[in-house]
C-alpha cells in the first residue's frame, strides 16, 4: 500500500536511489529507462467529469499529490487540447519536490488561442499539430509538425519526435480521449487508474475505445492495488498484454 510518509524520501526517488524500488513499489516500475504512462482519475461509475465538464475535484488530495510526483519523475507531460480549454492547467510540480516536465499539448488543428497559461508562463511547452496546420511557434511554445492519423495525430511519430528532443519518459495526463487514443494505438507501457468513491450518474466517460463483440475479445489486464487516501489506484502494466 502507498504510504503518506513517502514525501520524506521523494528526493531519493528523483535521484533514483538504490532503495527506491523497495521503498516505493508504486513508483519503482517507472524509474528505469524510457516509459510511456497513461493516467486517469475517475469516479466509481467511470466518469472523469460532469456533463458540463467540471472535474475539480473528483479524486482527493493524496491522488493530486501523486499526479504532481509523476510530473516530477517524467521528462514530458502530455495533455489534449480539451484539457487545456477546460482547466487551463499549469502542469507543474507545485505540490512536491522535483523539476517540472516539458509540457506537450496535442492540438491537431492548432485551434487553441495563445492566452492559456501553458503558452504564457512556466516551463517550456511544445504544441503538436498536423503538418498542414503548423507554424514555428504558438505563443511561447515551439510547434511539432506531425502526420495525421484518423481524427488525431500519429502518436508513434509524436513519441519519436519527443525522444529526438531527449524526452524519453512521457506522462500522458489527460484527458480521457487523449489517454484512450494512446491506449488504442498500443504505445502505452503502463496505466494508472485512480477510482474515487464518488457517483455522478452521468458525465464524461473515462475511456473511449473501439467496442468488441464478446467479453473474451476485450483486453484483460492485471493490476496492483494501492491506496491513496480515500481513493484507490490501479497500477496496470500494458506491455505484456500488448505482446
Amino acid at each position: 500500500m502507498q504510504s503518506d510518509n513517502d514525501d520524506a524520501i521523494w528526493p531519493d526517488v528523483l535521484a533514483r536511489a538504490p532503495h527506491a524500488a523497495s521503498a516505493l513499489p508504486l513508483y519503482a516500475p517507472l524509474l528505469d529507462g524510457p516509459v510511456v504512462l497513461g493516467r486517469i482519475a475517475q469516479t466509481l461509475d467511470s466518469k472523469i467529469a460532469t456533463t458540463n465538464g467540471a472535474s475539480f475535484w473528483i479524486s482527493g488530495p493524496a491522488d493530486i499529490r501523486h499526479t504532481h510526483r509523476l510530473r516530477a519523475l517524467f521528462d514530458a507531460v502530455v495533455v489534449g487540447a480539451g484539457t487545456i480549454r477546460a482547466d487551463d492547467p499549469l502542469l507543474t510540480t507545485r505540490l512536491c519536490a522535483g523539476p517540472s516536465p516539458v509540457r506537450v499539448v496535442l492540438d491537431t488543428e492548432r485551434s487553441l488561442g495563445t492566452a492559456y497559461r501553458v503558452f504564457t508562463d512556466g516551463p517550456p511547452t511544445l504544441l503538436a499539430c498536423a503538418a498542414d496546420r503548423a507554424s514555428e511557434t504558438h505563443g511561447s511554445a515551439q510547434v511539432i509538425s506531425l502526420p495525421r492519423a484518423g481524427r488525431g495525430l500519429d502518436l508513434t511519430a509524436l513519441l519519436a519526435a519527443l525522444r529526438a528532443r531527449g524526452l524519453a519518459r512521457v506522462f500522458i495526463e489527460g484527458g480521457g480521449v487523449t489517454v484512450s487514443r494512446f491506449l488504442a494505438a498500443g504505445v502505452l507501457d503502463r496505466l494508472h487508474v485512480t477510482i474515487a468513491p464518488l457517483l455522478l450518474g452521468d458525465g464524461v466517460p473515462a475511456f473511449t475505445l473501439p467496442g468488441v463483440a464478446r467479453p473474451q475479445d476485450g483486453l484483460r489486464l492485471d493490476w496492483t492495488l494501492h491506496r491513496l487516501g480515500a481513493d484507490i489506484l490501479l497500477d496496470i502494466p500494458l506491455t505484456p498484454a500488448r505482446a
